[in-house]
């Protein structure tokens, strides 16, 4: 293997698009390789440091943007210094400060404070006022910067060793959430993590081998609930042919498929699930399947995918009988699930932005 395949590889690794053999065979290589463990360690912190210089470019272009309307507006005014130097930005004065440290809020009350002290000390009460409803409405459109600063957020102790490569969705939006139970294979701790890339910790509250269903509950601080989902679960047999799509996490961020339902019965005839024309990755497993009505029919199991591409789907009745069989337990989780979607008659991509708010990666610390 040359170097640019060696490269392309590591990339492939590190994205989650390598086949559950191929990372197998790659993890291998990384063993008995040093070189080229060192090299995965150093293109991870290398993918690392541009999505951090991303980050801040682009607030900093917000800044400069704000900075430039304001100016224009004649809200502050452009002083000098001896003539001819101008002011330095107020960004690249402090940038090694802010840049790690400061959260949103603390940059944009730092903004005013300097906005009302360097530049319109004298400025009428009224100005002022214009002045700061203008830095509000900034804060209110920062909500990517938000995003991107929530991403070093991460909960995980450093050195943990750490699986990737499964999905989860709500069932209940107190935090209740489902996944496929091999997903969680050998797990100490289990976290998971939303398209913004924010973690929480999540306990596992019970699991069925039998139809590779786990039941996961989010136990996090952090975690805001929300009053209904947007999607429904179908009881009922979904006809063959009919259309379907899902939501997963193969790499680092969320990916949609879609496909039909080719078979009504599983591997080898297994009627706890359904048979899929559709592309999926290990890191699939867990995700939902849904219908054109919004309503989850499904949760694939990519850990069964053949060469030829068919991969299946655990039938959704069985989370109901997840659901019945805690009841037979002394339990204490009250978990409630509504039949209703709201999001049918919307068409798929309008779908898909609702739903996507409710699928989460899942992380699994070894040790």
């Amino acid at each position: 293997m040359d170097q640019l395949q060696l490269s392309e590889m590591v990339e492939k690794y590190l994205r989650g698009e390598l086949s559950g053999a191929e990372k197998i065979a790659f993890e291998e290589m990384r063993v008995n390789d040093p070189e080229l463990d060192q090299m995965v360690v150093e293109y991870h912190a290398f993918l690392d440091q541009i999505e951090n210089y991303g980050a801040i470019r682009r607030f900093k272009s917000t800044l400069y943007d704000t900075h430039q309307t304001l100016q224009e507006d004649g809200l502050i005014k452009e002083l000098r210094i001896r003539g001819s130097a101008r002011i330095v930005n107020l960004w690249s004065r402090y940038r090694r400060v802010v840049a790690v440290a400061a959260s949103i809020a603390g940059i944009t009350a730092l903004f005013i404070s300097g906005m009302i002290t360097v530049f319109s000390p004298k400025t009428p009460f009224r100005d002022i006022e214009e002045l700061r409803r203008k830095v509000n409405s900034l804060e209110r459109q920062s909500s990517t910067q938000r995003v991107e600063l929530n991403k070093f957020k991460n909960k995980i102790e450093p050195g943990a060793s750490v699986k990737f490569g499964g999905t989860g969705f709500m069932i209940d939006p107190k935090g209740y959430m489902v996944t496929s139970a091999h997903v969680l294979k050998d797990a100490k701790k289990v976290y998971v993590q939303n398209q913004d890339g924010e973690d929480f910790l999540a306990e596992i509250i019970h699991v069925d081998a039998g139809s590779d269903i786990a039941l996961l509950k989010i136990n996090d601080l952090d975690f805001k609930s929300t009053k209904q989902l947007p999607y429904g679960f179908s009881k009922t047999s979904t006809d063959l042919s009919a259309p379907v799509y899902t939501l997963g996490y193969p790499k680092d961020e969320i990916v949609y498929n879609e496909g039909y339902l080719s078979a009504k019965s599983g591997l080898d005839g297994d009627t706890l699930s359904y048979q899929l024309a559709i592309s999926a990755n290990p890191g699939n497993s867990g995700g939902p399947v849904l219908n054109k009505n919004g309503e989850v029919i499904g949760i694939l199991n990519a850990r069964q995918a053949s060469a030829s591409g068919v991969v299946f789907a655990t039938k959704s009745k069985n989370i109901y009988q997840l659901l019945e069989s805690l009841k037979d337990t002394e339990s204490d989780e009250h978990v409630r699930i509504h039949n209703a979607s709201s999001i049918k008659g919307s068409d798929r991509m309008q779908q898909v932005k609702k739903v996507q708010d409710y699928v989460y990666m899942v992380k699994v610390v070894l040790n």
